[in-house]
């Protein structure tokens, strides 16, 4: 079971970074890889259970069901029901944690999945660099000279 861990520190409050990604359905508002979300069914963005479907900048489609949410835990598991991806048993979490040294956030992003070997390595690397990284890198824009 391939698991991808990525790290980075935000320099902004650990509330105002939490209030850009809190919305599980607001991706496309702060991923620049993600286009366009909505939550199916017509259910709350942070009800345990509701799904996401959205849409890559590629074109691709997935969907997610959100497994836990704590605004107290600046906290949001999720697992993929449906990707593109050759990936199975997919779950993943992104939780931010105050830096008291400067009032920055730690952000971390989490993932572990099932995948055929010769295929897990790539998929974990493009996870990690492209999902998690690249949602880093924009929050870590987003803030940068706010103060």
């Amino acid at each position: 079971m391939p698991k991808v861990t990525i790290s980075s520190v935000i320099d902004a409050p650990v509330e105002q970074v939490w209030a850009r990604i809190r919305d599980f359905n607001g991706l496309p508002d702060w991923h620049p890889r993600m286009v366009e979300s909505h939550i199916e069914d017509g259910k709350d963005a942070s009800t345990i259970g509701c799904v996401r479907n959205f849409q890559l900048a590629s074109g691709a489609r997935l969907r997610e069901k959100l497994v836990h949410f704590s605004d107290d835990d600046f906290l949001v598991s999720y697992s993929i029901l449906e990707t593109p991806q050759p990936l199975t048993n997919h779950k993943a979490t992104l939780q931010l944690r105050r830096i008291t040294d400067g009032d920055r956030t730690y952000a971390e992003w989490t993932a572990s999945f099932d995948a055929a070997p010769e295929e897990a390595d790539k998929l974990a690397e493009g996870m990690g660099a492209n999902v998690f990284q690249g949602g880093f890198n924009a929050l870590k824009s987003h803030f940068a000279g706010q103060g």
